[in-house]
């Protein structure tokens, strides 16, 4: 690994961070050396294991660039890239992120599609002896802490919150609502039982053997869960780009998806 991967590494996980700002990030790093031989994907938290699985399979395939990921948020990934990331890729858990990044130009014309599915879920450790099996159980005395994700940058969250708003429920838990600022810290939370309950992607759940899926939202109760993929303009490797979505398109791709709990989105 070359100490210039390791150095634009080090400086992405500073810049996600917080500990420096764009523009130093710019004064240190060498966009155009940097870019030349790797695309930088900005990837939904919920991504991350069937993302990594899959880079693998897409290096093999004759490819001469890397695959480097910076996986957050999608509202803090999106402010990312408004404010000048040097990012190639978008890929967020929610329409909304993606939407306010076209109002602005700053994807590459006709290159946004939607990618993937999910399913929101409410989930609980497996070690609980509360018995949820519905959403309205949350009201349950017992049931002190619910971990949702940060519903003004996390998708999960936006969706936890539509749901618990239409059951008519949310201003009752809202004093139980623990706030993550991803959906893995969210399904985290469960895990280690610091929450008796959360609500995350099918996705997350299917993939932890530490939560079960306790009950299935009703989709009718919150907007489609919609993964759109785009490129960002400012790329530097606009035809790799457009290489490495159509990957994620083919068979070998979707198959990874759909093992890690995701459904194929229709054209």
């Amino acid at each position: 690994m070359s100490q210039k991967y390791l150095k634009a590494t080090l400086l992405i996980f500073l810049l996600s961070l917080g500990l420096i700002s764009f523009s130093t990030f710019r004064q240190i790093t060498q966009p155009a050396s940097f870019q030349s031989s790797e695309l930088l994907v900005a990837a939904a938290a919920s991504m991350q294991p069937a993302l990594q699985e899959i880079t693998p399979l897409y290096e093999k395939s004759g490819t001469n660039r890397q695959i480097k990921y910076n996986f957050g948020s999608s509202g803090a990934l999106q402010q990312q890239i408004e404010q000048g990331a040097p990012i190639d890729i978008f890929i967020s858990a929610a329409s909304k992120q993606m939407d306010k990044l076209e109002q602005q130009n700053l994807l590459v014309t006709k290159t946004r599609k939607n990618l993937l599915t999910n399913i929101l879920v409410l989930v609980s450790p497996t070690t609980s002896k509360l018995k949820i099996t519905n959403f309205s159980q949350l009201l349950k005395p017992e049931i002190q802490r619910i971990a949702i994700g940060e519903p003004r940058s996390v998708p999960v969250g936006q969706y936890a919150v539509e749901v618990l708003k239409n059951l008519n429920i949310l201003d009752r838990v809202k004093s139980k609502l623990v706030l993550g600022n991803n959906v893995r810290s969210v399904l985290a939370a469960v895990e280690t039982g610091d929450a008796e309950a959360g609500i995350v992607y099918v996705s997350d759940a299917k993939n932890s053997n530490k939560v079960m899926v306790s009950a299935i939202a009703d989709p009718k109760l919150h907007a489609p869960i919609i993964y759109p993929i785009a490129i960002i303009n400012s790329t530097k490797a606009l035809e790799s780009a457009k290489q490495y979505i159509e990957f994620l398109e083919t068979k070998p791709a979707q198959l990874v998806f759909e093992k890690y709990g995701f459904g194929i989105a229709k054209p």
